[in-house]
């Protein structure tokens, strides 16, 4: 029954029976439709996991019970799940996220007959606060990668997959999570491209540097010496030869960040955001930058184009006689 409390399992231990918590039956439901129908990430499942997680335990508290249905909440429960967030010192970001999901969960129940209407979709989310995107000028980039290849040079598999994993946030503007999920036989050193999945598991190719290449023939030696498995499996791999961490991708990329003096608060995502800033410095255009991103949605680019701008201010300010 929708939103009622169900008994699962087959018997009973010590008189108390196993109880599903209210709706959840409905959420998990959704959630595999979202890993399984729309591919969607395990990452992005699990954030709308916890933030549904969230909303149902408001709804409960705000009852003072937790026998309610989901056709039994309205606009104005949305409204205090979002005042409730406030009040908690959520983000305008996140509220945003939270209440995007909620609004996607009241979308499927609607398509599934559960409710007769979406109440979150005339609640309105916070604008949020669009801040330039941290990215190091390219001097820095110079000092980062002068850096790297005199550590590279040393032969060692940190300092050998540190510069490619370099190379390839800043040179192809992967994300760190693709970067981490990556292949070595995704990483085609002939043709100089590299099969991404992205967002959502959607393929793209993205081009590779040269010096990504060169950096690749380097590192596979000490790769190899592992015991990873030779021209497949993880590219970046531990010494025990299984993939890599993403926290320990983000502390060797820190490390040479620091050395090279980059600016404060500098990140792999720095990277990636150096890459599309750097390439519409360049002349390059926003729908192809987009592409290379795998950007969904050209709105989403355009930010870059904000940091441009301030970039050709900055250089008005400091060159212009009567700035």
């Amino acid at each position: 029954m929708t939103g009622s409390t169900e008994e699962v399992g087959g018997g009973e231990a010590g008189g108390n029976q196993a109880r599903t918590p209210v709706g959840q039956v409905e959420v998990e439901a959704w959630l595999r439709h979202l890993a399984d129908g729309r591919q969607l990430s395990p990452n992005t499942v699990t954030a709308y996991r916890r933030d549904l997680t969230d909303f149902s335990r408001f709804v409960t508290d705000h009852f003072g019970t937790p026998e309610w249905r989901w056709e039994e909440l309205d606009r104005f429960t949305v409204r205090a799940f979002m005042g409730h967030g406030r009040r908690r010192g959520w983000s305008k970001r996140t509220l945003g996220r939270k209440l995007s999901g909620v609004r996607s969960f009241f979308t499927h129940l609607e398509r599934e007959g559960v409710v007769e209407g979406n109440p979150a979709s005339t609640v309105r989310a916070p604008r949020a606060d669009r801040s330039l995107p941290a990215h190091v000028p390219e001097p820095g980039i110079e000092a980062l990668f002068d850096v790297a290849e005199v550590r590279a040079a040393q032969n060692t598999l940190e300092g050998t997959r540190t510069l490619l994993a370099l190379e390839l946030l800043y040179g192809s503007g992967l994300r760190l999570s693709e970067l981490h999920g990556l292949d070595l036989e995704r990483l085609d050193g002939v043709n100089e491209e590299v099969r991404v999945m992205g967002k959502g598991r959607k393929e793209r190719i993205v081009p590779v540097t040269r010096r990504a290449v060169t950096a690749l023939r380097r590192y596979e030696p000490r790769r190899e010496e592992t015991g990873a498995r030779s021209g497949r499996g993880p590219l970046l791999v531990n010494e025990g030869g299984q993939r890599l961490s993403r926290r320990s991708i983000q502390r060797a990329v820190s490390r040479v960040l620091d050395a090279a003096g980059a600016p404060d608060g500098a990140s792999t995502h720095s990277l990636r955001h150096s890459f599309a800033t750097h390439l519409l410095d360049g002349g390059a255009d926003l729908v192809s930058v987009r592409e290379l991103l795998g950007h969904v949605s050209l709105s989403t680019t355009r930010i870059y184009t904000h940091t441009s701008r301030e970039r050709l201010r900055e250089i008005y300010r400091n060159t212009h006689p009567r700035s």
